[in-house]
């Protein structure tokens, strides 16, 4: 097979790599990057598991090819807290409300989320539900991941109205 040669920003890194025309994004991410907070789960798209985002879209790494990223900003899990190696306040959240048990579907389910709060910053727990509906998870039940949602939701809020106070 004839490999092309990409260009990715893959958690605001430039990256050049070589890919099979049958590589999938999420190997690519875990073999080939090392980034193996991307999880490999179901393998067919139903789980939400391996969800990484790409230019600023959450999609299922399981089911993209590799080559079809060329050009585009991808971020993963580990490309979420700051560079500083904080924390993102979605993930705070996670921690906070104990939205994890095995952890498994936790990166699946932080980047699932956090595209929802990228586009609807103060989403109902209906909103939340509907978003995540991509999403499974074997162990924690979903309530906390949802409250999880929702702290984080609205630390975001306050955060923007205190950037907002400080400028008026």
């Amino acid at each position: 097979m004839d490999k092309k040669t990409i260009h990715v920003l893959v958690n605001g890194e430039a990256r050049t790599l070589t890919v099979a025309p049958n590589d999938l994004l999420i190997n690519v991410l875990r073999q080939d990057l090392e980034l193996t907070g991307t999880k490999y789960a179901c393998g067919i798209g139903e789980c939400g598991a391996c969800t990484v985002h790409v230019n600023g879209r959450p999609v299922l790494s399981c089911l993209t090819l590799a080559a079809t990223v060329d050009g585009c900003a991808i971020t993963t899990i580990e490309g979420i807290g700051g560079p500083d190696g904080s924390l993102d306040p979605l993930q705070e959240a996670f921690l906070d409300e104990g939205a994890y048990q095995c952890g498994f579907c936790t990166p699946g389910f932080i980047m699932s989320s956090k595209a929802l709060l990228n586009e609807n910053p103060a989403p109902t727990e209906g909103e939340i539900q509907e978003y995540l509906r991509g999403n499974l998870c074997r162990c924690t039940g979903y309530q906390n991941i949802i409250k999880a949602v929702q702290a984080a939701a609205a630390r975001l809020q306050e955060e923007q109205a205190a950037g907002e106070s400080r400028t008026t």
